[in-house]
């Protein structure tokens, strides 16, 4: 379980640095990323752990490519959301073109894509991409409730859950992942855990389930 955020208040990451990349450019040196991605996570398509995002401020570019890449976003209520490369002759090959069409749907996402424009966290919330909104001041004790409700929750339910509906988007139909999703890895550890026994014993006994996460 990781929760990610940037420092400060104005920003959760404002993305490329542009006078850096131009001057790498002049010098002829191509413009690379890390083998996992930005943030270690927009090329990291094998992470089993839930990744939350707290956007604090700008989440620009490659910025928000790493909050698309987290499970959940919870923004503050000064949050913004931009893919504004085109703007500057770039294009957001660190998923953003990807992940935002797959959240959002082509429209919506095209309209952001396109134009480069600058989302508000409510306008995020009510496109979609947001789980909640809140005060500057309450980002983080938000995040951390998310946390907590996400570490109630079996370990190896979370995890063959994500796994299940990340392999899914593979599948080249709902019947083929419906197919499929007994197959992962993360399933079949599910179904022969103790978490799974305990789980129906403990709702049935009317206590806390122990997980193993095993």
């Amino acid at each position: 379980m990781a929760i990610i955020t940037g420092a400060g208040d104005k920003a959760f990451s404002s993305g490329n640095d542009l006078k850096e990349t131009a001057k790498r450019m002049a010098r002829g040196v191509p413009l690379e990323t890390p083998v996992s991605g930005f943030g270690g996570l927009t090329s990291r398509f094998d992470l089993d752990k839930p990744v939350i995002a707290a956007v604090n401020g700008v989440a620009m570019g490659g910025g928000f490519e790493v909050a698309l890449a987290s499970d959940l976003i919870i923004a503050s209520e000064t949050a913004t959301f931009a893919l504004p490369e085109p703007k500057v002759g770039l294009a957001a090959l660190a998923g953003g073109l990807i992940r935002l069409p797959i959240h959002l749907g082509r429209k919506q996402a095209m309209g952001m894509i396109l134009t480069g424009r600058r989302v508000s966290a409510q306008e995020g919330l009510a496109m979609g991409f947001v789980n909640e909104v809140v005060a500057p001041d309450q980002l983080m004790i938000a995040a951390r409730r998310w946390a907590s409700e996400i570490m109630a929750a079996s370990p190896m339910s979370i995890r063959a859950s994500k796994a299940i509906v990340n392999g899914a988007a593979d599948e080249p139909s709902i019947a083929a992942a419906y197919k499929a999703q007994a197959s992962y890895p993360a399933a079949k550890a599910l179904f022969k855990s103790e978490d799974m026994r305990e789980g129906p014993r403990a709702f049935a006994e009317k206590r806390p389930p122990n997980w193993k996460g095993r």
